[in-house]
């Protein structure tokens, strides 16, 4: 990001970006619980394992990493964390 900004401005967007990383937490908790307990209920076999065990585990590793991935490419902006220096 070649735009100098002041400490007001990367507070702002500290917070934005603290916020959309609470709120992809909270996806990801609602997915663990509908991956693992939702899908309790089917006999279906993935590998031998039951479906709600490999969605509760592998399943939640995989969508964190999508997850991570959309924050960083699209929510997410680079800057320089340095303050002014004196001179």
């Amino acid at each position: 990001m070649s735009e100098k900004m002041n400490d007001a401005k990367k507070f702002s967007l500290v917070k934005r970006e603290a916020a959309y990383t609470g709120i992809a937490l909270a996806g990801l908790i609602v997915f663990w619980f509908v991956a693992g307990f939702g899908t309790a209920s089917f006999d279906v076999k993935i590998f031998r394992l039951p479906l709600w065990a490999v969605l509760g585990s592998i399943g939640v590793w995989f969508c964190g990493i999508g997850i991570s991935f959309v924050l960083s490419r699209k929510l997410f902006s680079d800057m320089d964390l340095e303050g002014e220096k004196d001179e």
